[in-house]
């Protein structure tokens, strides 16, 4: 009995990526003219022109002959196969290919077959699609390697969500988790947003930190974080549902929380991380007045109160922070550290106000209207006002524009107390980065330890020199 082989042709797609403050977009375009799907958006894709080309050669040709872009093979990825059935009976094996990097300006070269092309945020992909092709990105989003796609007689070629034909097939165990959390946290994020189709992780280079920046089926973006400890837990997601959920957009929103997986789901803030930024000088100083304007209203989002007794600096700690961070010190560091600690006994109490606990640029973010929120607050718990400032300030240091710009934003200057106060907080938070920092490989920690005690001793003891260090 003779059998029908299965033989049909390959074709390549092209998913072009760049990411922006919106999340991931991806370059489309609107077939046109004489062509299947005319009308309907669909990724840069094409045939292999015969047996002597290969399907990254194919990528490279369809996208230097479609958008103009070029791209080198070697920074070609390969994302996921689909293999297709049209509503007509044929069928096609497609082969996506990821790419974020080529020369050139995308734009319109076979304007007979193309009549409009656009960045798109992949999350929030238009209608109009061919259902081929959104089957491809969709499957692209949650990381799936192969997916069949076989429509029915009837069905529309346009991608129609009551007709989803996608079929995703499955990973071999070993990936099924990679790029996400456990099944329990999945399964408590998608009931509180729905079906999550892109997880990403975005955890600092830190141990134990845990997040992912998440994205819908039908739009939207969130934030997904798993607490190291139940007192992470606990300290963030009070400041979200008192404090914080009084700025506005100038925090991310608080969609759910789970008390057992010690799980959180945020919403997502427009911009950037302000750490590492280089910013016009006017743009600077306007954000640093934002900053400080932001500062003043986290502080005084509830009325102060009288600090409990003995609540100074954290001096009891200083010991065990000075002996692990003993190997990494500079001589007379440590003199200075234990001389500033017996100066904690004559302070005078300061008001208690709520803080961020963390303030530093790499949790402070802005966008290009030069708005600015905060993220992370995990590390909040009342305190004095100097206690968010302890980090915050080697943002300024040598940088008095900065400086002048943060305060003008505050709207006041610190007290003597005050000010007293911030060089021994100052100081203590110093040892503390330098120990963990160097424990947990957070190398920027350890740096900006070293540098702010550097700053403090240069500021405080000009003539230590000689000063040694306690045995």
């Amino acid at each position: 009995m003779s059998v029908e082989r299965h033989t049909e042709q390959v074709d390549v797609h092209l998913i072009l990526r760049r990411d922006t403050d919106q999340g991931p977009e991806v370059l489309l375009s609107r077939r046109a003219g004489k062509v299947y799907a005319a009308g309907l958006w669909h990724l840069p894709s094409g045939r292999l022109d015969g047996p002597h080309e290969d399907v990254v050669a194919a990528l490279v040709r369809e996208a230097r002959e479609e958008t103009s872009v070029v791209i080198n093979p070697a920074d070609v990825c390969a994302a996921l196969t689909v293999h297709h059935r049209s509503p007509g009976g044929s069928s096609r094996t497609g082969v996506f290919f990821e790419v974020r990097r080529w020369q050139g300006n995308a734009r319109i070269a076979e304007p007979h077959v193309c009549d409009a092309m656009k960045w798109t945020v992949l999350g929030d992909l238009p209608a109009g699609m061919v259902a081929y092709c959104r089957a491809g990105l969709d499957a692209y989003k949650v990381g799936a390697r192969l997916a069949i796609h076989f429509q029915m007689p009837g069905d529309a070629i346009a991608y129609d969500p009551a007709a989803d034909r996608l079929r995703l097939v499955p990973d071999m165990p070993l990936r099924e988790s990679a790029g996400r959390p456990e099944a329990a946290v999945v399964e408590f994020a998608e009931q509180a947003v729905g079906r999550i189709t892109e997880w990403s992780d975005t955890s600092w280079a830190r141990e134990a930190s845990r997040v992912w920046r998440v994205g819908g089926t039908q739009g939207g973006t969130w934030y997904v974080k798993v607490h190291q400890n139940e007192k992470f837990h606990t300290r963030e997601v009070t400041a979200y549902r008192t404090w914080a959920s009084l700025l506005g957009h100038a925090a991310p929103r608080l969609v759910a929380a789970d008390e057992e997986l010690r799980a959180v789901v945020l919403t997502a803030v427009p911009g950037r991380p302000l750490y590492g930024a280089v910013l016009p000088l006017a743009k600077e100083l306007a954000v640093f007045r934002r900053v400080g304007a932001l500062t003043r209203r986290i502080h005084e989002s509830a009325p102060p109160r009288a600090a409990p007794a003995g609540s100074g600096p954290a001096v009891a700690k200083a010991d065990r922070h000075l002996d692990a961070a003993r190997p990494h010190l500079e001589p007379g560091d440590e003199a200075f550290v234990r001389e500033l600690v017996g100066r904690a006994a004559d302070l005078t109490p300061l008001e208690w106000v709520e803080n961020h606990g963390d303030l530093q640029l790499r949790n402070i973010m802005y966008a290009s209207d030069e708005t600015v929120a905060v993220i992370d607050l995990e590390r909040s718990e009342p305190g004095p006002a100097v206690r968010d400032l302890v980090r915050l300030s080697d943002a300024w240091a040598a940088r008095p524009d900065v400086y002048e710009a943060f305060w003008a934003g505050y709207g006041r200057r610190l007290t003597g107390a005050e000010e007293a106060r911030l060089v021994i907080e100052s100081a203590l938070d110093s040892v503390s980065g330098i120990a963990f920092g160097v424990a947990h490989g957070d190398l920027e920690l350890a740096e900006r330890g070293r540098r702010t005690l550097a700053r403090l001793r240069a500021e405080h003891c000009p003539s230590d020199s000689s000063a040694g260090d306690v045995p």
